[in-house]
């Protein structure tokens, strides 16, 4: 989404909220709660090409974030109470569910301070590759490559391209461009595309990836907070639909089994790896049951209806975009404002 178009639409979500629109559209839309999705929380970098910005929030936006959940009198609760609520008959208190995608070192670093300081229960979905130091943040490492050149030259459907993007906002363009590019491959094209192009211009993939992700000995001191709930995120965190429907299948049960034996619990809850509706589809919502989870999280901005109505295996989150400051605008969202259906 364009920088305009993010304003227009978070001016019309604070509109909507202030008019009392959304506060009306609550009660037909609001469901029994709603799932939050965050990943990276990290202080404000002054930097001019950030192109994941949006994947990002300050300890001090998470800080007001849950403070003001709680001045709302949302309820601030576990996946699996999320589960029970979304089965049973509506309470009068809905629900809101934290949770973080992919187990950033950051978010150890920055946000269970803040998470612990509040004393609320939130939920980390991990892909089990990157604690054992195997997984390639193929999207950290190309925008490492575009931040540190001004030029570069790849190769792209069996054709020789250069680019110039001595300016952040041409810098901007080609992540978007190359993002979609490799973000569309099988995953071992994908993994030989990054390793060339970071070969190349000298980007140490393995060590980025590391550098970015929790270990295990992280995971395990986290793992002593009882307001944590782990969940998988597959083994490799590759997008579904680029895989065979055997591939799929492991990636999900092996993502679970690798987290069982390191956590010694099971392991009940899953999220589709970045989860929107390119990513994955109604064969990889079985998959996901047939492996045993209890749930399973898409990125489809939604709210979770009680009384059996929402697909527990296809929850809808409402995955926040940190260049978005506003709180009025996540009011807005939990009332149920620009929600998708998720496939059956």
């Amino acid at each position: 989404m364009s920088s305009s178009g993010r304003f227009l639409r978070g001016a019309g979500l604070r509109l909507a909220w202030a008019s009392g629109v959304a506060r009306l559209m609550e009660h037909s839309r609001g469901g029994a709660g709603a799932i939050l999705r965050f990943e990276h929380v990290r202080p404000a970098r002054d930097a001019a090409f950030q192109p994941r910005r949006a994947h990002e929030i300050t300890p001090q936006f998470l800080d007001h974030a849950i403070t003001a959940l709680k001045r709302w009198k949302f309820d601030i609760v576990s996946m699996d109470e999320a589960c029970r609520r979304a089965a049973a008959p509506a309470l009068p208190r809905r629900f809101v569910c934290l949770t973080f995608d992919g187990a950033t070192r950051d978010l150890m670093r920055f946000g269970i301070p803040v998470l612990t300081k509040h004393g609320v229960p939130f939920t980390v979905y991990v892909p089990t590759a990157f604690p054992d130091g195997l997984g390639e943040a193929w999207w950290l490492a190309l925008e490492a490559v575009i931040a540190r050149n001004d030029r570069i030259a790849l190769m792209m459907d069996h054709r020789d391209y250069r680019f110039e993007m001595p300016e952040s906002h041409q810098k901007a363009q080609l992540y978007n461009l190359l993002e979609r590019w490799l973000r569309a491959m099988p995953p071992q094209q994908l993994s030989a595309a990054i390793n060339d192009l970071c070969k190349r211009y000298l980007v140490d993939l393995a060590a980025l990836s590391r550098e970015a992700f929790m270990d295990w000995d992280d995971l395990a001191n986290l793992a002593a907070d009882p307001n944590v709930t782990f969940g998988s995120m597959t083994v490799n965190a590759p997008v579904l639909a680029n895989l065979k429907d055997a591939d799929a299948a492991r990636e999900i049960s092996m993502g679970r089994a690798v987290a069982h034996a390191a956590f010694h619990r099971d392991v009940r809850h899953f999220a589709y790896p970045f989860g929107d509706r390119a990513s994955f589809n109604r064969h990889h919502v079985t998959l996901a049951k047939q492996a045993g989870f209890a749930s399973a999280v898409t990125t489809l901005p939604g709210t979770v209806n009680a009384e059996g109505r929402s697909n527990l295996h296809a929850l809808p989150r409402i995955a926040w975009d940190g260049r978005q400051k506003s709180l009025a605008v996540m009011r807005a969202l939990l009332s149920g404002m620009m929600a998708e259906k998720a496939p059956d």
